[in-house]
């Protein structure tokens, strides 16, 4: 059941299957609590509206409307990186990590120019 998950995983988030390291790029950043709702305009997520909700946790929201968690390590990246900016929402970025366990082990995080 595990193999099944990971491989639709992998296909519904377009992820290469044989590379341990992936990048997702031009995703939106989303914390867990506001994935639901915003699902349908991500763009107008707040950043104020993320660091409230920091505590449920960070990750992205692909295209297709997946939203996929960080680890906690990635969720504290996340959380210093939305206290750094000055963007008002469009929190889009890029991510370098491995998918393990359903979750996002974050090696880089950094807004998309």
């Amino acid at each position: 059941m595990r193999i099944l998950t990971a491989a639709l995983l992998i296909v519904t988030l377009g992820l290469p299957v044989a590379a341990a390291a992936t990048d997702w790029n031009g995703v939106t950043l989303m914390d867990k609590n506001c994935s639901g709702k915003m699902k349908g305009a991500p763009d107008a997520h707040t950043t104020s509206c993320a660091i409230k909700c920091a505590a449920s946790g960070y990750g992205v929201l692909t295209a297709d409307g997946t939203y996929v968690p960080f680890d906690k390590a990635g969720s504290d990246k996340a959380l210093a990186l939305l206290k750094a900016t000055k963007k008002a929402d469009h929190l889009r970025v890029n991510v370098s990590g491995e998918l393990k366990d359903g979750a996002i082990v974050v090696a880089s995080l950094a807004f998309a120019e």
